[in-house]
């Protein structure tokens, strides 16, 4: 059975769990993903548990997410390696990063860089407070743990008038990563009637605060503060 995303080309630059949930999709769905990894490799690598001898390419963690995809080494901070970079760019179709906000201008490739190279490419960012954050929150880095205090979810989450408590899964990214996917799947769609490309600004605590559903509901109507239920 042929895929739906056959003949789409993503370049993957990401790393440990958000944008890698997003590229993973992209890959069931019969993308081509070429994971971009910097020279240490993707961190997720270094995450058990192991399957046999601890290593590299033997993390348990790191195989679940990255199925279906090609991997290949980049140093993205010589020239050699933005110069093969921007050879990419011009011959693919999505890029998705999860780099802080402020990390790809300063290696060059901006969304107004990128779309210069090609003006047809979707480029889908994923980071903790959005592109067009604050600028002391736009250079922040975030995890999930801090994607989950920040969006409130922790607050309405464990035992009746117990204290807040993380979700046991790392939903901020798993969300983010598929908020980032439903993008990218609409922006194609887009492309395919206009032939432009489109840049998709995924915030992490944006993606869990669109989760709250009732408890944001009960406070605005009746400004009722929820608690742990």
């Amino acid at each position: 059975m042929r895929h739906a995303l056959e003949g789409v080309r993503v370049i993957d630059l990401s790393h440990v769990l958000a944008a890698p949930t997003a590229t993973m999709f992209l890959a069931d769905l019969g993308a081509e993903v070429i994971h971009v990894e910097p020279p240490g490799g993707d961190d997720a690598r270094e995450f058990g548990p192991f399957v046999g001898k601890p290593g590299k390419d033997s993390s348990g963690y790191f195989i679940s997410l990255n199925r279906n995809k090609k991997s290949m080494i980049l140093n993205l901070r010589t020239e050699k390696g933005k110069k093969i970079l921007r050879e990419l760019i011009s011959v693919s179709d999505v890029l998705v990063e999860n780099y802080r906000a402020t990390t790809m201008r300063k290696l060059g490739f901006s969304w107004e860089e990128i779309h210069k190279i090609n003006p047809r490419i979707i480029y889908a960012s994923i980071c903790g407070f959005g592109h067009d954050s604050l600028p002391e929150y736009a250079s922040r880095p975030s995890y999930d743990m801090v994607a989950q205090a920040y969006s409130g979810i922790v607050s309405i989450t464990g035992p009746e008038g117990g204290p807040p408590c993380r979700v046991g899964s790392s939903v901020g990214d798993i969300i983010s990563g598929m908020q980032a996917t439903i993008g990218i799947l609409a922006a194609l769609r887009y492309r395919e009637k206009t032939g432009r490309g489109q840049h998709i600004d995924i915030s992490m605590i944006d993606s869990l605060f669109s989760t709250l559903e009732n408890a944001v509901a009960r406070y605005t109507i009746h400004g009722e503060i929820p608690g742990p239920l």
